[in-house]
């Protein structure tokens, strides 16, 4: 393998973070692909400057998930003890889904083709989901007498309800855009040639808006998908205090009296 397996590029507060394995189908589950995306999230949530990130696939794939040649290799988790698999699970493949689950800036995933076990979890660890019409979306694990290893079971669950994510978790059945759309997995469905502009102008939405705001309204998010509504209502009252504070939020209320266009800074 050559290149970097994540390629990385940022132009006015957007990443675009470019899965860079086609010849793997996008694999993420080798040491450089977990260590790439786990430093992104790290250099994008350290990064003030960074407001939005959109991620896709190289090719005609996003990601098929594990990469199933390395199990079998010699040395691989076939030839493993289930307690060098448990920790190998710990140490390795779930630093992705807490990387993302740590991270304020909001992932806009771009699926430009088949997201598959872990390739469908890494979608759904992003807060925005758009998929070309041909994309396929399966949480497969179990068609390879695996389980959802890298919290798929949780992230699933989130987003499309616990019925439907136990039948696609037991039957491990693909599914097509339009179903994915329906189901509530993916918000838009667009021709190949429009997915990243569409995913840009989604972008750009969300990077006009004041940055800290954006990136504590994520974490409130994050936080509401397993907290009460009180422990909601009270860290939303926390952070709604430090809005009040910013500087942004002074500009957007004289921006809105004095009828102009405001110019957030980010403080």
């Amino acid at each position: 393998m050559t290149g970097e397996p994540l390629l990385y590029a940022e132009q006015g507060g957007v990443v675009l973070l470019t899965l860079s394995r086609p010849e793997q189908r996008n694999a993420i589950s080798d040491p450089d692909m977990i260590a790439a995306l786990e430093a992104a999230c790290r250099k994008m949530g350290s990064d003030r400057s960074v407001r939005v990130a959109i991620l896709t696939g190289a090719g005609a794939v996003f990601s098929s998930g594990g990469n199933v040649k390395a199990m079998a290799a010699p040395g691989g988790r076939l030839e493993s003890s289930p307690a060098e698999n448990r920790q190998w699970y710990l140490d390795n493949i779930q630093r992705i889904p807490r990387a993302f689950a740590a991270l304020e800036v909001p992932v806009i995933a771009a699926i430009n083709g088949a997201a598959i076990g872990a390739g469908c979890d890494l979608a759904c660890m992003c807060d925005i989901r758009i998929a070309t019409a041909d994309a396929t979306f399966a949480e497969s694990f179990v068609k390879m007498g695996l389980v959802p290893g890298d919290g798929g079971a949780w992230l699933l669950t989130g987003i499309i309800g616990a019925a439907k994510a136990r039948e696609l978790a037991l039957t491990g059945e693909m599914l097509g855009a339009e179903e994915a759309l329906r189901l509530g997995l993916i918000s838009r469905i667009v021709e190949p040639g429009d997915l990243l502009t569409t995913a840009f102008e989604i972008a750009a939405k969300i990077a006009a808006n004041p940055p800290i705001a954006v990136r504590m309204t994520k974490r409130l998010l994050r936080e509401a998908e397993t907290g009460t509504l009180e422990s909601v209502l009270h860290l939303s009252a926390a952070m709604q205090a430090i809005a009040h504070a910013s500087g942004d939020h002074k500009e957007a209320v004289m921006a809105f009296i004095e009828k102009r266009t405001p110019r957030f800074s980010g403080n």
